[in-house]
């Protein structure tokens, strides 16, 4: 017998630890969720004039990731979707994820995913963008009822698109005579609305609701719920589920992030035939999750982003000690050059580098230049052994191969 067929025969033969795995997954929702009893108790009455047939008012959800923003809001519907049915109340809803590729990244595609959700077939290109609106219009007066549509991670798409596009989608109910279209913006950036245009705001944020970090006890009880399911009895060592909310608590009380640990914790466990969870697995798993994060991280970046990110890069390569913004830009614009891209200011990149030090991916201090003004220091935060795979992921996304 082969290597690998012993290897497989050895792993079907261990006792396994997993109970049911996918409770520990980002895309399921529980029967309860605890600690989120008052925002979804917000929510409900915000919505609930939908099960009058009325509009409810435009809703915007922000707050850090991991808070339990999209479980609730999904949770929340799914109930109020139920009761709509039984009482032949004419309300539906679509989900979309603005974070993911290929759907939401120009107006043309997110609009013509929205139809598809409505169940009209569009070609992923080659329609002028009007004629794509038109369409859209037309499946929801079809509707002839009240259309929640869920923006999740919204401020990606203003991000890729602008904010005109939202504003179509708030004063869209202008132009409808037979159906009426509520707005639910979900965004992990707290910041978010600040940058967008008065008119936008206003139309958007007719109810706002900030969703608190989890703090360490409240991780503690998610986790030990959701272990219960997820694991077969007397497979997780002591300790386990305490560190794993210290973790999460660090990372803004970050649920999600928890309950991934948690995950890739037993999995770790399970490849190397080990019989239970203990903290050796946990801080194996805290490390692998870190490393995976900023790939994710860098690669859902939009283009001028991940073109300023290479250009620190490339910079940093050929100079060891800390550089700056004004040698950043210039490497920047030649890319852009290269790419066809139309360069940004050099005020909007030093903004793009205010971000990634946010995102904790550089390290970048203002720093006083006297009579020639203010600039960044910068560092990369990414480790060293990373960079090269960064950079030949951005090197592979910017075309420059």
């Amino acid at each position: 017998m082969c290597a690998l067929s012993n290897f497989f025969e050895k792993y079907l033969n261990a006792e396994p630890i997993f109970e049911t795995k996918k409770v520990l997954q980002s895309s399921y929702t529980p029967e309860v969720i605890p600690h989120r009893e008052k925002q979804m108790e917000d929510v409900s009455r915000i919505l609930a004039p939908a099960l009058r047939a009325d509009k409810p008012s435009n809703l915007f959800i922000y707050g850090k990731t991991g808070t339990g923003k999209t479980i609730t809001v999904r949770y929340t519907l799914q109930e109020l979707l139920k009761i709509a049915k039984k009482r032949k109340v004419p309300v539906e809803s679509i989900y979309l994820n603005c974070k993911l590729k290929k759907v939401a990244d120009t107006e043309y595609r997110l609009i013509a995913q929205l139809s598809r959700e409505l169940g009209r077939d569009i070609p992923a290109t080659g329609l002028p963008t009007e004629e794509v609106y038109k369409i859209f219009f037309s499946e929801l007066e079809k509707r002839e009822g009240l259309i929640l549509l869920i923006l999740d991670e919204i401020d990606q798409l203003i991000k890729k698109v602008g904010d005109e596009l939202l504003y179509t989608l708030t004063r869209i109910n202008a132009e409808l005579e037979n159906s009426q279209l509520s707005l639910i913006g979900i965004s992990n950036d707290t910041q978010f609305t600040t940058y967008l245009d008065s008119r936008v705001k206003s139309s958007l944020s007719e109810e706002e609701l900030l969703f608190p970090p989890y703090n360490a006890l409240q991780l503690q009880d998610i986790l030990k719920e959701r272990a219960d399911l997820a694991f077969k009895e007397g497979v997780l060592d002591d300790g386990v589920i305490e560190k794993c909310a210290a973790y999460a608590a660090r990372e803004h009380g970050d649920a999600r992030r928890a309950l991934e640990l948690l995950r890739v914790s037993g999995e770790l466990a399970e490849r190397n035939g080990d019989g239970k969870i203990s903290i050796k697995h946990l801080d194996e798993a805290e490390n692998k999750i870190e490393r995976d994060k900023i790939y994710d991280l860098v690669e859902t970046q939009p283009k001028q982003h991940q073109v300023v990110l290479y250009s620190i890069l490339l910079v940093c390569e050929k100079r060891k000690e800390r550089i700056f913004t004004g040698e950043v830009y210039e490497v920047y614009k030649e890319i852009c050059t290269k790419i066809g891209l139309r360069p940004l200011t050099q005020r909007r990149v030093s903004d793009i580098i205010g971000e990634f030090d946010m995102l904790g991916i550089i390290y970048a201090r203002v720093i006083s230049k006297g009579r020639y003004g203010r600039t960044r220091e910068i560092s990369p935060s990414i480790p060293e052994t990373t960079q090269p795979k960064i950079k030949k992921l951005l090197t592979k996304d910017l075309g420059l191969t």
